[in-house]
């Protein structure tokens, strides 16, 4: 499972930084980035319950966002050698 997506209101009220602080203290690895629509996009990996207790933070999100929907969807590993996770342009 890989979140894939969060919409609501998550752009503007530090969710970039709020995932990144989060997946980094469960020991995952990827990246985050805004969209054009307002949403957030991102990929993670590591272990099962890194992603999935990254997955569930992120349904919560930071103080000020109102999280409508995190799509997840099963992927394979792409890198191996993933270092920490952070923020995509």
């Amino acid at each position: 499972m890989v979140p894939d997506s969060v919409t609501g209101l998550v752009q503007g009220v530090g969710f970039r930084y709020f995932t990144v602080t989060q997946a980094r203290r469960l020991g995952a690895q990827g990246w985050v980035r805004n969209c054009s629509d307002g949403s957030v996009e991102l990929e993670a990996q590591g272990s099962s319950d890194a992603v999935q207790a990254l997955v569930e933070q992120l349904a919560i999100g930071p103080r000020w966002s109102e999280v409508s929907h995190v799509a997840v969807h099963n992927m394979p590993i792409i890198d191996e050698t993933a270092r920490a996770f952070g923020v995509r342009q």
